[in-house]
């Protein structure tokens, strides 16, 4: 296995849109190691996350994905990070990317550089959370796994939405 993955499989969501104790199941700092199962739906534990938001959920019409979309290409491209897929939809973003960079601070990045751009487009005001705390990052450590990957990013997510690179 090389030192350093290929590229990683980055996936966030809107803020409020995946909660603890909804279904199909989430993970929690308690239960995140690789391989286990997610958490079981649980109607209480969902209830209680929605009484603590402090705001509602927060859903990307065309043209705020279409910012999200281009916000994310021009931050990896600024950082030399290779995009090799992204999908922005109504609730999430997936993105498949080589850096050589925890995919963290990835993912904060794209997240930070995506609210800007539509602060500046006049989405909203800059204290609205857009974003889920943390997301998910997966490893891919060989080719086959980029290309599984970069395949479900851009064809395995129902109707195109805002994607990169454009599908003939």
């Amino acid at each position: 296995m090389p030192a350093q993955p290929l590229a990683y499989f980055i996936t966030f969501h809107t803020f409020g849109t995946w909660l603890h104790g909804q279904a199909p199941g989430s993970v929690d700092r308690e239960h995140n190691a690789v391989g286990t199962p997610w958490l079981d739906a649980d109607a209480d534990r969902l209830a209680e996350a929605r009484e603590l938001m402090t705001q509602e959920i927060y859903l990307l019409d065309e043209p705020k994905r279409e910012i999200v979309r281009d916000a994310i290409i021009a931050e990896c491209s600024f950082r030399g990070w290779q995009l090799h897929a992204l999908h922005v939809r109504s609730n999430h973003v997936h993105l498949v990317v080589t850096a050589e960079r925890d995919p963290e601070s990835v993912m904060r990045s794209c997240k930070s550089h995506s609210s800007k751009c539509l602060n500046k487009a006049g989405f909203d005001t800059p204290d609205r959370k857009r974003w889920t705390v943390h997301g998910s990052t997966k490893y891919l450590w060989n080719e086959a796994a980029v290309a599984e990957k970069v395949e479900y990013v851009l064809n395995g997510q129902g109707t195109p939405m805002a994607r990169y690179p454009e599908a003939d």
